[in-house]
């Protein structure tokens, strides 16, 4: 059967339903493009139609297509392989000048919020680059805007999709009834858009799935149980050691925003708690084939091995299990290092040194304080200024933040950290009217003799500075390092 999200795809701009407002603005950006050649990042849930939109909008300027994912080709070598050259490229059309179009080619990304500095070896400064310099309109496709480094977004342009209400998804799927010829009842369609209140395509997927044995809908054949868009840690782990099936595990291993890696070590912390004897030493065998996968990313940067590690790990251990097991546990969060008392440490020593507390101080007062005030990351911006006034790494913001040391939040927020460090250095630096070079400060600790300044004193001198640029820069949303002076 023809997949319905796929036949009925909007081929016109003016057929994406629910962001009327955003719809308008990509348009108005591409018939600009030759004014500004700027690339555009649209972002917003899944299945809002932002897929949609940017090749509905190809059709509509009569520009061809060239659609790459981030996801799959993550390296700087490789984005600058594929994405740098086909935005240098011209089409056949171009070549002869034979249209107004300018010959155009319209480059879309997707997964464009899956590429975080280090951790893809230079990935995101390379795409950057490329839509910096690009000679073919660039559309960006992301799910969460704030999960891009901070300076892709700076070179871009930003258009937001949000969730289609439910008022909007009907008439779609009024209209799929109707050229698919299935009779329906009005508060079936209603209830599949309420279910999927959202997410559109979600919705034609359940209206497609409803009508598949029966040419006539009615809202008995509407599934009742609301969908769960997103699943936290706890009810996951319940899930996998105690409630759901293999297939139903892996299904729920997909909405939970941790990496594979992290899940193994959640689940590796607190199997014990559910499972013994027999039971314990198959989830093991499965825990350790997830690790040998895990082993495989890591050494080739080959990111489709995830969906190994995560068939193993939760359906493995699902399937591990002799029936469903009731009750309540106690789950405990995992060391997401192997050193946690070393980065405890790290991190405390830092805080101290910074704000002239005791290291029993900041350990009993300080740190539980910035704990609260940015746990899981919340809000970003605060958790951005942390990062950066305190210098600290992964390891050292999932200890304040309680998130997961390798998640792509944690990553994306040390990233932009690390540019407002830069920034706020380079503004230093001309402070007094020039670059300050290396003899200068050779020159510095000749005359100050004994009385040079300690490394400590000249640490917070850069965080005032870094400060200072923080405040400055408020078109990106940052709070700045302010907020921890």
């Amino acid at each position: 059967m023809v997949d319905w999200t796929e036949k009925y795809r909007p081929s016109t701009l003016s057929a994406v339903r629910g962001n009327d407002k955003a719809r308008d603005a990509l348009a108005e950006w591409a018939k600009t493009w030759d004014d500004h050649r700027e690339a555009v990042v649209v972002h917003g849930s899944p299945g809002v139609g932002k897929t949609s939109a940017a090749h509905a909008l190809a059709a509509d300027m009569g520009w061809e297509t060239v659609e790459l994912n981030a996801s799959d080709q993550r390296t700087s070598d490789v984005i600058e392989r594929f994405a740098g050259r086909a935005s240098k490229n011209a089409t056949l059309a171009g070549s002869t000048g034979g249209d107004d179009t300018g010959g155009r080619q319209l480059i879309v990304l997707d997964e464009a919020d899956n590429i975080h500095g280090n951790y893809d070896r230079g990935g995101a400064s390379a795409l950057t680059r490329v839509v910096k310099d690009a000679d073919q309109p660039i559309v960006l496709l992301a799910n969460d805007y704030y999960d891009m480094s901070r300076g892709l977004r700076n070179a871009c342009r930003e258009i937001e999709f949000r969730d289609v209400s439910a008022r909007s998804i009907v008439p779609v799927l009024r209209d799929i009834c109707r050229r698919e010829d299935i009779e329906f009842e009005a508060d079936a369609l209603d209830r599949i858009a309420e279910v999927n209140d959202g997410d559109l395509r979600s919705a034609v997927n359940d209206l497609q799935a409803a009508a598949e044995s029966d040419r006539r809908l009615t809202v008995d054949d509407v599934a009742t149980g609301d969908r769960d868009r997103s699943l936290d840690i706890f009810p996951f782990l319940d899930a996998v050691l105690k409630e759901e099936s293999a297939e139903e595990a892996i299904q729920s291993a997909y909405r939970v925003d941790e990496t594979p890696d992290d899940l193994t070590k959640w689940l590796a912390e607190n199997v014990t708690k559910v499972y013994e004897g027999e039971e314990l030493a198959r989830a093991y065998d499965h825990l350790a084939d997830a690790d040998r996968w895990l082993g495989r990313v890591r050494a080739t940067q080959e990111y489709g091995y995830w969906r190994y590690a995560t068939d193993a790990l939760a359906g493995g251990v699902a399937a591990a299990r002799d029936g469903q097991k009731g009750g309540w546990t106690r789950f405990n969060r995992p060391q997401f290092w192997p050193s946690s008392d070393s980065t405890a440490d790290e991190v405390v020593r830092k805080v101290a040194d910074s704000g002239g507390f005791s290291m029993a101080t900041t350990r009993r007062e300080v740190l539980p304080f910035l704990a609260a005030m940015t746990h899981h990351c919340k809000p970003r911006d605060l958790t951005v200024a942390m990062a950066a006034y305190y210098d600290l790494d992964e390891a050292a913001v999932s200890f304040v933040t309680g998130s997961g040391e390798t998640t792509n939040k944690v990553e994306s927020i040390v990233a932009d950290a690390q540019e407002l460090r830069e920034e706020a250095m380079e503004d230093h630096s001309d402070a007094f009217g020039g670059e300050y070079t290396t003899a200068d400060a050779a020159a510095d600790d000749d005359s100050n003799g004994d009385d040079s300044v300690p490394e400590t004193e000249a640490s917070d001198d850069d965080a005032e500075a870094t400060a200072d640029d923080a405040d400055a820069d408020a078109d990106d949303g940052q709070s700045g390092l302010s907020d921890f002076m």
